[in-house]
C-alpha cells in the first residue's frame, strides 16, 4: 500500500469524521485522530488498523478548550509527516437565533470557527514550506442557504467557506490542495446534538459513507468547493461565476446610481 503520509482528523470518533479515517486510510495515509470522545477514538482507530493496517495515533482534545486546541495546534506544527487536515469538528443549530442560549452560540463560534481557522494556520506554513499538503474544511449548505437553520450556524459555515477560498487563492500557487465541502443533511448524530434527532432517519438525509466518497471524488476531480447533494454541478459554475463577476466590480469612487437617484 502506498504511504501518502498522515492526515489529521478532527472530529474523527463518529460520523463524517469517522469516515473520512477510513476512507483516508484505505487511501495510503496514517493517521491522527482527534475529538473528545477517547473510547469512541479508540474504537474507530482499532477497526481502522484492523483493516488497513495503517498507523493510527489518537489525541483526546476538545477543540473549544483554548489548552486541547494549543496541543493539536502544536502537533500541526511540528510533525513535518502530516500532508493533510480535515477539519471536521463542529456542531450546529436548529433553534431560532432569538430563541438560542447565546453561551452555546459562543461556543458554536469558538469551535466552528476559531478551531477551524487556528489549525488551518498552524498546518499551512509547514505545508507550505514542504511545497504540499491539502486542508480539507467541512463547511455546509447553509453557508449559501443561510435560511435553513440557526442563523449563527449558517454564519459560521459561511465564514468557512469564504476562508477556503481565499486560503485556495492565497495557497494554491505553493502547491497546497485546498477544499471547501458543503454537506446537505446527512445522517449523523449532528441533528441529535442539534436538537432535531429524528431528521437523522429522514429520507432526505445522505448516508455519510455516501456523503465522504462524493468529497473526495470533489477532491480528485480538483474542485475547490463540493457540494455532493447538489445534482447539477453546473448551477455552483454560475453561482460562483456571478460572485465573482460582483467581485470584480466594486471598486468604485462614487455609489450606484440607483442610489443617487434615490436621495436626489
Amino acid at each position: 500500500m502506498s504511504n501518502l503520509g498522515t492526515a489529521l482528523v478532527t472530529g474523527a470518533s463518529t460520523g463524517i469524521g469517522a469516515v473520512y479515517a477510513d476512507r483516508l486510510a484505505r487511501r495510503g495515509y496514517d493517521l491522527i485522530l482527534v475529538a473528545r470522545n477517547t473510547e469512541r477514538l479508540q474504537d474507530v482507530a482499532a477497526r481502522i488498523t484492523d483493516a488497513t493496517g495503517r498507523s493510527v495515533n489518537v489525541v483526546t482534545a476538545d477543540l473549544s478548550d483554548k489548552d486541547d486546541l494549543f496541543r493539536v495546534e502544536q502537533i500541526l506544527r511540528n510533525n513535518a509527516g502530516i500532508t493533510m487536515l480535515v477539519n471536521n469538528a463542529g456542531f450546529g443549530g436548529v433553534t431560532p437565533l432569538v430563541d438560542s442560549d447565546v453561551n452555546r452560540m459562543e461556543l458554536m463560534v469558538d469551535l466552528n470557527v476559531t478551531a477551524l481557522m487556528r489549525l488551518s494556520y498552524a498546518a499551512a506554513p509547514g505545508f507550505v514550506a514542504r511545497g504540499q499538503g491539502t486542508i480539507i474544511n467541512i463547511s455546509s449548505i447553509v453557508a449559501i442557504g443561510p435560511e435553513i437553520l440557526n442563523g449563527v450556524y449558517g454564519g459560521t459555515k459561511a465564514f468557512v467557506l469564504a476562508f477556503t477560498q481565499s486560503l485556495q487563492h492565497e495557497l494554491a500557487g505553493k502547491g497546497i490542495r485546498v477544499q471547501a465541502v458543503l454537506p446537505g443533511g446527512t445522517a449523523t448524530e449532528f441533528w441529535g446534538i442539534a436538537g432535531f434527532e429524528a431528521y437523522a432517519s429522514s429520507p432526505k438525509t445522505m448516508a455519510s459513507d455516501a456523503m465522504v466518497d462524493a468529497a473526495l471524488a470533489g477532491l480528485d476531480l480538483g474542485e475547490i468547493v463540493t457540494i455532493p447533494p447538489l445534482q447539477d454541478g453546473t448551477l455552483w459554475d454560475d453561482y460562483e461565476a456571478l460572485r465573482r463577476r460582483i467581485a470584480g466590480d466594486l471598486a468604485h469612487a462614487r455609489p450606484g446610481a440607483r442610489y443617487l437617484t434615490a436621495t436626489a
